[in-house]
């Protein structure tokens, strides 16, 4: 066990606990680090020369404080020297060593992306999940959700991002980027994710968030006439899938009161009731973690910062539900 200092000691005395220490708590228990370590660890720097890589562990956490909290590079380092809680998740002494600069996170952070760490750390979470028994298999609510990117061109090259797109949605315009997610109709964890400009419709990336094992697909509105599309009737993992997707209200309305109708605003308000699992999707994504505008240029970067929100908020429902407890 680790010495605690007179800081720690003065620090546990304190009498309420912040919800960023409850939340710190939570995530370093439930990291499993050494599988993650050992994922990332065959393209770490291996210097032979020079100055020692910093530890692969340290660098991890703060990666993912960053993508957490939100934060810039520099941001992020002032930070951690600014905030106890955050010292303490990534086991800083000031005495032997000090916080990695910003650069250094910078260069971790390219790292990851050029080898698709967060792809390999969904994929490796969802198999724990399912073979825990905590993923159910058998349907998926798809959903998606508009990131915004920056729209001025007061910038050096005087132009928008290239990859992001605008598109209305209800009475008001936005330019950014579209997520689309699949969540597990049972248990609400996300098990596909994926992203295209803001213009895409919501139905051209429903085959991709789809289960071959999947029976049933919830989703809303956007995605009425998806089972007559090319790409699902072509696929024949997908035959025989049941789309509950919800009509539009003004359709509802439109019948005339009586049992009909009941039952037609029954079914309706039993769809509305499993879709709504992914709403709690988005409410981490973008009210947790406050993601709520891009910050990398291009899609793909961003997708990688939102798949490590995805598999945070994976975590962060299986430890809340109490499903999983380290051995």
């Amino acid at each position: 066990m680790k010495q605690q200092t007179f800081t720690d000691i003065e620090y546990a005395n304190r009498r309420h606990q912040t919800r960023r220490d409850e939340f710190l708590e939570i995530m370093d228990e439930i990291i499993p680090w050494e599988e993650w370590v050992a994922f990332v660890k065959p393209y770490y720097f291996n210097n032979k020369v020079g100055r020692p890589a910093r530890g692969l562990e340290t660098m991890l956490r703060m990666f993912l404080l960053q993508a957490w909290f939100n934060l810039s590079d520099e941001g992020m380092e002032d930070a951690i020297y600014d905030s106890y809680a955050m010292r303490k998740f990534m086991g800083l002494d000031f005495t032997q060593e000090q916080v990695p600069d910003a650069t250094t996170l910078c260069k971790f952070r390219k790292l990851l992306y050029e080898n698709h760490a967060a792809e390999t750390l969904l994929n490796a979470i969802t198999r724990f999940l399912e073979g825990h028994g905590h993923m159910m298999r058998g349907g998926t609510i798809i959903d998606a959700t508009i990131i915004e990117a920056p729209s001025s061109t007061k910038n050096a090259n005087k132009s928008r991002d290239p990859e992001m797109h605008q598109t209305k949605k209800g009475n008001q315009y936005h330019f950014g980027m579209k997520i689309h997610i699949g969540v597990d109709a049972g248990t609400g964890y996300i098990h596909t994710v994926t992203a295209t400009a803001a213009n895409e419709h919501d139905i051209t990336e429903a085959h991709n968030l789809i289960r071959e094992d999947d029976e049933v697909v919830y989703g809303d509105a956007g995605y009425m006439g998806v089972e007559k599309r090319s790409d699902i009737l072509d696929e024949p993992a997908f035959e025989g899938i049941e789309f509950r997707i919800n009509k539009r209200p003004g359709k509802t309305k439109q019948l005339p009161e009586g049992y009909a109708r009941a039952f037609e605003e029954y079914l309706e308000y039993r769809k509305s009731a499993v879709r709504s699992k992914v709403e709690h999707v988005f409410l981490f994504i973008k009210r947790r973690f406050g993601y709520k505008k891009t910050v990398y240029k291009g899609i793909s970067k961003n997708l990688h910062r939102v798949l490590i929100l995805c598999i945070s908020a994976n975590l962060l429902m299986c430890a809340k539900s109490g499903g999983w407890r380290p051995e």
